[in-house]
């Protein structure tokens, strides 16, 4: 038995076993164990944690995101509102001074028609007159003449409308 090599191996194996237990290498290496096990829940945890707080700051972000969209959304509505507006104020602005520029150049046309139509009248008085000066120069009758003049005068209202 002391000459057969399984019996020495076995012997070391247990002899390697005791110094082990004798130096309590398994308390420790059970205590190394525990130890690492609990920096890496502690890590687990704290890593859960982070992701927890990236998720919170993804859905503040998302909900800005969105909030932004809905007030540029807003905004592009009212500045095509407010075109709008300005565009059919320009149009009414537009129809206003057209009727305007209408209405004064009727009312230019209407005084220029009032003074050549003035102005015909009174060429048509002096020339009635140069012609009554004439008939009279050239020895009209005067009880004649001062009839013509009377008649002449009598029709001018009714000539002159």
């Amino acid at each position: 038995m002391l000459n057969d090599p399984t019996f020495w191996v076995a012997t070391a194996f247990v002899g390697f076993l005791l110094v082990l237990i004798y130096l309590k290498v398994p308390g420790t290496v059970g205590a190394q164990l525990d130890k690492r096990a609990a920096k890496i829940k502690a890590d687990l945890d704290e890593a859960e944690t982070l992701f927890k707080e990236a998720q919170d700051l993804l859905a503040t972000y998302q909900k800005k995101q969105r909030d932004a969209a809905r007030e540029a959304e807003a905004i592009a509505d009212q500045a095509t509102t407010e075109a709008a507006r300005m565009l059919e104020e320009g149009r009414q602005r537009l129809a206003e001074t057209l009727a305007r520029r209408e209405l004064l150049a009727k009312e230019r046309i209407t005084q220029a028609e009032s003074a050549a139509i003035d102005e015909v009248r009174i060429r048509t008085v002096d020339i009635a007159m140069d012609a009554t000066q004439n008939i009279l120069a050239k020895g009209l009758a005067a009880a004649k003449a001062n009839k013509m003049i009377a008649d002449a005068i009598k029709e001018l209202p009714n000539n002159l409308h």
